[in-house]
């Protein structure tokens, strides 16, 4: 049996425990372990019931998903599962920590469920294109409803302890020592005479269930197109209604058997692993001291600032946020109000947590009132000057140990860590907006950030429910230089004979939430217009640079923010429409630069944007930039909606083959010219038969 699952007797109950660090991992040893011990419990006359829990920190984190693809070993976790179902003897699960996966079936299998309240389950299997595969999406309905159940697994998200006892997920929430209270319940199971109480015969609730499953597609459909284990995880609970369970069970195995081979699951558990290989950067060791952040300012309440202000509340920091014009301040923090409210409304947000949350955050038109914070971050607009001299003030007015970060989108972090005489504290930190609901986090180090800067701005990003990347200097970073490369190639497919529409049409089919005209729109095309003017004062003046898009903002069309952009949009909605003024003045300049215009099919758009956006990002990793291929895959599926079942743009290279993309761009190259250049380390890959992710590190 190993030690991997321990065995212990106490007086008629026998405690199993999976002693498996870090978190329980379901493999084939902790399997195998379970199965003798259960078959130890059933074989000992004097022992009249089971308590199985978890040692160290969890109860069970799951299946060991590295075993994931393999050949199968036995026992299989169902056979484990159902073995412990079919226990004579009551079986109790004992629960600390999370239970969550195939650490969420495995009590699904026993009779009766208690825990502390540290307990929180979930079937998070949606996250890697999979669905539960060991009987989870057959039991979990008929223990708790077909509603609950298909929240908890389309969402992946967790439930604490007491929400489970109000679903019926546990039987009991105890106080103290788990296991000794574990106990107590199951002596009193022994003296009641209660036997098993077996999940699979229960009756399942039909009632309203129709109804249920259709609105679960509908909104699977709008929120994860394209992702093909929502619809597989709503069909195995449909199965549930109407079939019997072991029949429920043979086709939830064979839907799991389906996705785990998936191109798509192959990329969600790419994302999985990259999200924690993220962390790990080479000259920041694991140990390296943090800072403690208790309390946070932010500069400017404008809409990054608000959002930012909203992502510390979220992981319970104080923050206040400044700004020296009070009206705005007034506004900004009235705009905090309103979005919590709609929360609230919504239902995603409980009175409560909007009480707290907003609780947390304050204004201020004094800089003297944010000097004590242990982080500051300034989020005013993207102009150099003004954030110098914004990082000159701070650098003075804040105490010793700050750190003083920006949320610069593009600018140079070591000319605004110049401004001050403590460039060590500098680092950047780069939000996306909405910044309370976008993932990602592009940490930004200078060349003087110091190491414990570095890991505390990265732990901070988990501690507020984002995704920290950790990148270095250059123009645009990781994410915008590389979205310069790609909305560059769309904006002279204009030039060469596409219009928006069509662009756009083949970027939303091939995945993301919408094509580069819709989110320019979205965006605030006047935004990019400014940008562009900054750019263009370090850009070599040779770069060949599409003029429509100044022509339209000049036109004054700053897209949905005034209802007119690409696209037209009506009062009060956000549907584009295609506009004849903007394709007859596509049109006036090819006519004017000379272009004669062709016809441009959707496989060219697709790859005229995607490869230079890839080519892009080879040479950022060759610089040093990015760390890993990886990084970069995080920082478009979070902060760019690249598709998520496309693992990111250097995961779908190495799908569709790094000599494939190499090829096509060197045929771009000989067309086009210089700014189609293949990078070297891309034409090194292709032409050695590698892969980036043979880069990975």
């Amino acid at each position: 049996m190993g030690d991997v699952v321990e065995y212990e007797t106490h007086g008629a109950i026998a405690v199993i425990a999976l002693n498996n660090p870090p978190v329980n991992a379901l493999g084939v040893a902790v399997r195998q372990g379970i199965h003798d011990a259960i078959l130890r419990a059933t074989s000992d006359p004097t022992v009249k019931a089971v308590v199985l829990t978890g040692r160290g920190r969890c109860f069970c984190g799951g299946a060991d998903i590295r075993e994931f693809g393999k050949p199968r070993q036995g026992p299989s976790l169902s056979d484990v599962i159902n073995m412990i179902e079919a226990c004579e003897i009551p079986v109790v699960a004992a629960i600390h920590g999370t239970a969550v996966g195939g650490g969420c079936e495995l009590p699904l299998g026993c009779h009766y469920r208690v825990g502390d309240s540290s307990a929180k389950f979930g079937l998070p299997e949606i996250k890697l294109g999979l669905l539960p595969g060991a009987g989870g999406t057959q039991r979990l309905p008929r223990l708790i409803g077909v509603a609950p159940a298909l929240d908890i697994m389309l969402s992946g998200e967790y439930v604490g302890a007491m929400r489970a006892r109000e679903m019926g997920f546990l039987d009991q929430v105890t106080e103290g020592d788990l296991v000794r209270g574990a106990l107590e319940y199951t002596n009193e199971l022994i003296a009641e005479d209660k036997g098993p109480r077996r999940t699979r015969d229960m009756k399942l609730d039909d009632s309203g269930a129709e109804k249920v499953l259709a609105a679960a597609r509908a909104k699977a459909a709008r929120r994860s197109r394209g992702l093909v284990a929502p619809q597989r995880c709503i069909e195995a609970i449909e199965h549930a209604l109407k079939i019997p369970v072991e029949e429920g069970m043979q086709l939830e195995r064979k839907y799991f058997d389906e996705l785990v081979q998936s191109d798509q699951s192959k990329a969600q558990r790419h994302l999985f692993f990259a999200e924690r290989l993220a962390h790990k950067i080479p000259d920041v060791p694991a140990d390296t001291p943090v800072r403690e952040i208790r309390t946070a300012a932010v500069i400017g309440c404008g809409t990054m600032g608000r959002g930012i202000a909203m992502s510390l509340a979220y992981g319970n920091v104080p923050v206040t946020v400044l700004d020296m014009n009070a009206e705005a301040l007034e506004k900004g923090l009235a705009g905090i109000n309103r979005t919590y409210a709609g929360s609230v409304s919504r239902g995603s947000l409980s009175e409560s947590e909007m009480e707290e949350r907003r609780g947390l955050i304050s204004g201020t038109t004094e800089y003297s009132d944010i000097a004590k914070a242990d982080i500051v971050i300034e989020a005013v607009f993207e102009e150099m000057d003004l954030k110098k001299k914004i990082f000159a003030t701070i650098g003075e007015v804040c105490k010793p140990g700050a750190i003083l970060a920006t949320n610069t989108s593009s600018l140079d972090v070591n000319e605004i860590a110049a401004a001050t005489d403590r460039p060590d504290d500098v680092i950047g930190t780069h939000f996306f907006s909405p910044a309370n609901v976008m993932k990602l986090m592009e940490n930004v180090r200078g060349e003087k950030t110091a190491p414990d800067v570095i890991a505390t701005v990265m732990k901070l990003s988990k501690d507020i429910n984002k995704v920290g990347v950790m990148v270095g200097v250059c123009d645009g970073f990781v994410g915008n230089r590389m979205l310069y490369a790609y909305k560059s190639q769309a904006e002279f497919l204009l030039e060469e004979g596409a219009l928006p529409h069509q662009v756009d049409k083949v970027i939303y089919d091939f995945g993301f939430p919408m094509g580069p005209f819709a989110m320019g729109d979205l965006a605030g095309l006047d935004v990019g217009y400014l940008v562009r003017q900054h750019r263009r004062k370090t850009k070599p003046s040779n770069d060949r640079e599409s003029i429509v898009a100044d022509r339209i903002v000049e036109m004054d069309r700053h897209g949905q923010k005034n209802g007119k952009g690409w696209y037209l949009y009506e009062e009060g909605s956000r549907k584009p429409i295609p506009d004849p003024e903007i394709e007859q003045l596509i049109l006036q300049v090819s006519e004017q630069l000379g272009i004669v215009r062709r016809e441009i099919g959707d496989q060219e758009i697709l790859e005229r944007c995607m490869y230079p956006l890839i080519n892009e990002g080879a040479k950022i990793l060759a610089e040093g930039i990015a760390l890993r291929p990886s990084d970069i895959d995080l920082v478009w599926i979070f902060g760019y909606g690249f598709p998520v079942g496309k693992g990111g743009p250097m995961f779908h290279a190495d799908h569709v083959g790094t000599d494939k993309v190499y090829d096509t761009m060197k045929v771009l190259y000989d067309k086009h010219g210089e700014m189609l250049r293949p990078a070297p380390l891309l034409e090194e890959l292709a032409k050695s038969g590698r892969s980036f992710a043979d880069l990975q590190s």
